[in-house]
């Protein structure tokens, strides 16, 4: 068995517990009701998602960079890792062609993670450290909400359903 299936079900092993644990509490069963499983799932992927960013981001800190430089390449080393949990675990959709719509998500949401995490630091003083913990839940339902929309599950234009229903038609009067 090769790396990326061993990694795979260990995921999905984790994400699968994660689940089961949340749904032991009544709290657990109505966010998931609420909210759906699709947004929890999400959020469980997200935090181990999250947890590696963390680490890489506080890595950066540690080491001199500034806090933009620091969440920038925290962002450029997780998008791989992310593309693969979020589609395979979270959407079920792995295509590969969607990589550049899920580069432009992480795009707007680089730039509205350190937007906010500027105007924390400037505004009430706090370290670089708690910025980026502030920002983790709004950002993260910015970054649901962007990639269930324009990312994994896009709805198909009424002309491209005519497009693919008549082949050699055209969609055109």
């Amino acid at each position: 068995m090769d790396f990326r299936s061993k990694a795979a079900q260990v995921r999905t092993f984790l994400v699968a517990s994660l689940t089961r644990w949340l749904e032991s509490f009544s709290f657990g069963r109505f966010c998931i009701r609420m909210l759906g499983k699709k947004l929890v799932k999400f959020f469980l992927v997200a935090g181990l998602n999250t947890a590696f960013g963390y680490a890489i981001y506080a890595f950066f800190i540690f080491i001199g960079l500034p806090y933009w430089l620091a969440a920038l390449l925290g962002q450029v080393i997780g998008i791989l890792f992310n593309f693969g949990t979020y589609g395979a675990l979270v959407f079920k959709n792995k295509k590969v062609n969607l990589l550049p719509r899920f580069l432009c998500v992480y795009a707007i949401t680089y730039f509205c993670n350190v937007g906010g995490m500027r105007f924390l630091k400037y505004t009430f003083g706090m370290s670089d450290y708690y910025t980026a913990i502030v920002m983790l839940l709004p950002v993260g339902l910015l970054n649901f909400i962007l990639s269930k929309v324009f990312v994994f599950e896009r709805k198909e234009t009424s002309a491209n359903r005519s497009i693919k229903a008549e082949p050699g038609k055209s969609s055109e009067k």
